[in-house]
């Protein structure tokens, strides 16, 4: 009976021998930890004198080049009026470039037949059905050079631009008399290294004779409110001229930025709204109401080139139309640098010489660049994003240079 209690005192003692080991080597853990945490307030003398091994490769490496801008895309308005059907594709061809939009107009003036034939032609261009690239505007306006509906289906064109595809940086409005004087592939290169904010615009605040004949003068133009095209006619009393804005005038050709149009088209300030509803009876406003935005608005003064990349010949003084070209002004074209030139007639021989000496285009096909791929030639889209400037581009380079340098002094900017 006196041995019974050893066995379970033995066993008792054993486990209250564990639960000390234990609690003792717990503490021991919390009191490294306190001290470990203690000490790395401080640096450990090793760590402090350890240093990074370096080469002297890496300190004489130069720094990561800057990410290459993206190649710009362009996106186009080509417009035509009765007649203008060859002129008009003969243009798209010349223009055609996989990376840009186009949208083509044939106002309401043209027969049906016009029409119809342009939209059968680009749905059956394989090149056009496979890039995507190129629509036409089935539902024609009225469009009169003199009123302001050219404004109109300009901002038409601008705002489906917009709505089909956010992948573009500058908007060109052309007719389908202009033709250019470079290749897509001169264009993009001259582009690609330019700020995007910058905007073609030929403007100038010296309305000379102007201020009397267009700017007092009231019309209404019934291209606004009729199906068939008919001239302006007068009304009164004159008016005078704004006191809440400028007035601005120029060419009703140019390149805009992609962040200028959306301000014309959403128009989230009330200025391009109140500029469109001035130029409704003023005459010829598509010469004048994007130079009037363009230049009262303040975030938009810097981005301003004076220049609206054309070639064109005027009588003295100027007319309604400027002069039609020919061979004899193919020394003066060129000379320009500008991009594209107006106005010719249909098949020009003119023209034949532009696309043999300037643009490399031969039998109708398009013009040729870093994209074409296929026998014959430019048949399939190869490599998109290449790009084969010529000579072409060194002209546009030189012209676009001088226009920056010139903004620089402030002096040609919105005066």
């Amino acid at each position: 009976m006196d041995k019974k209690w050893v066995f379970p005192l033995v066993i008792t003692s054993i486990v209250c021998a564990f639960l000390l080991v234990t609690s003792v080597n717990m503490g021991q853990v919390s009191s490294l930890h306190r001290v470990n945490a203690i000490f790395s307030i401080f640096p450990s003398r090793v760590v402090a004198n350890q240093t990074k091994v370096s080469f002297a490769e890496e300190k004489n490496a130069p720094p990561p080049p800057p990410p290459a801008p993206p190649i710009p895309r362009f996106a186009y308005l080509i417009s035509g009026s009765k007649g203008d059907l060859e002129k008009l594709w003969r243009t798209l061809h010349a223009l055609y470039h996989p990376l840009n939009q186009y949208v083509l107009h044939m106002d309401l003036e043209s027969p049906p037949e016009e029409r119809l034939e342009l939209a059968s032609r680009v749905e059956k261009e394989p090149i056009f059905a496979i890039v995507g690239n190129v629509m036409m505007i089935t539902k024609a306006n009225i469009v009169t050079y003199r009123g302001p509906t050219m404004v109109a289906n300009t901002l038409h064109a601008c705002a489906i631009l917009l709505k089909r595809s956010k992948d573009w940086d500058w908007f060109i409005n052309l007719s389908a008399s202009d033709y250019p004087l470079v290749t897509q592939d001169d264009l993009l290169s001259t582009f690609l290294p330019l700020k995007r904010d910058l905007n073609f615009v030929e403007h100038t605040s010296e309305l000379g004779w102007k201020e009397d004949k267009r700017a007092k003068p009231l019309m209404v133009d019934p291209g606004l409110y009729q199906t068939t095209k008919t001239d302006i006619f007068w009304v009164s009393p004159r008016r005078t001229l704004p006191t809440a804005f400028k007035l601005f005038t120029g060419s009703a050709w140019m390149i805009l930025s992609h962040s200028f149009v959306e301000y014309l088209v959403w128009g989230w300030d009330n200025l391009p709204r109140t500029m469109l509803m001035y130029y409704t009876n003023f005459i010829s406003s598509p010469e004048g109401y994007f130079q009037t935005v363009i230049c009262n608005a303040p975030e938009f003064v810097p981005t301003v080139l004076n220049h609206d990349m054309h070639f064109i010949s005027w009588d003295s003084p100027p007319q309604q139309h400027p002069q039609v070209l020919s061979l004899n002004d193919s020394r003066n074209m060129i000379d320009s640098g500008a991009a594209f030139a107006r106005k010719f007639k249909q098949d020009d021989p003119v023209l034949d010489i532009i696309d043999r000496e300037l643009l490399g285009r031969i039998n109708g096909s398009f013009t040729p660049g870093g994209w074409c791929s296929g026998d014959p030639p430019c048949s399939k889209v190869g490599k998109q994003k290449r790009l084969k400037p010529g000579p072409g581009a060194q002209r546009l380079r030189s012209l676009v240079d001088k226009l920056i340098l010139l903004s620089k002094s402030e002096e040609n900017q919105c005066h």
